[in-house]
């Protein structure tokens, strides 16, 4: 046999490039899962889910009823439709991807048969109890961001309160 070769020789330059290496491998690897999520995500997910469901009450209200009642709930139904837009283009512009949608589940059969025919119509005063619920929401959110999430909800709250102390009330929704 021959005589044995004698092991490879370690420099301090071989070690650090093999550390910087290792390093920037590991940041490469923890870049491709997903980021957490922005933590205004919350606020303005709570904010879009109540709009929507603002504009759908408000439009069912709007349905069956007339006059100056119908026509102000009608124009705060599309007011709270525009807000859910503004809320989900702002979403879409700070993670990157499509805003939630809410899914709504609903039975089948008898039960959804008597579950409807027990439920009253919703009312004027549902549609202002939902536009305080949202107005108290948007306003201790805005409280808790900066910048323009902050102005956006703040112009929310403000909007709801006008509409149900304002526009309601004026064409004879109660207060």
């Amino acid at each position: 046999m021959g005589v044995p070769s004698r092991p490879p020789t370690l420099s301090r330059r071989r070690v650090l490039v093999g550390a910087a290496a290792l390093a920037a491998l590991g940041v490469t690897a923890a870049g491709c899962g997903d980021p957490p999520p922005p933590p205004d995500l919350d606020d303005l997910t709570t904010a879009l889910d109540r709009a929507r469901s603002d504009s759908r009450l408000a439009d069912d209200v709007a349905a069956t009823t007339r006059g100056k009642l119908a026509d102000a709930l009608t124009g705060i139904a599309a007011q709270r439709s525009a807000h859910a837009e503004a809320l989900a283009e702002e979403i879409v512009r700070m993670t990157g991807r499509a805003a939630p949608t809410t899914s709504v589940t609903s039975s089948t059969g008898a039960l959804t048969t008597t579950t409807t025919a027990s439920v009253p119509a919703p009312t004027a005063e549902d549609v202002i109890g939902a536009l305080r619920t949202s107005a108290d929401s948007a306003t201790h959110a805005a409280g808790a961001l900066s910048g323009y999430r902050a102005g956006l909800l703040a112009s929310i709250a403000a909007a709801c309160t006008a509409a149900y102390s304002v526009t309601l009330a004026g064409a004879g929704g109660s207060r």
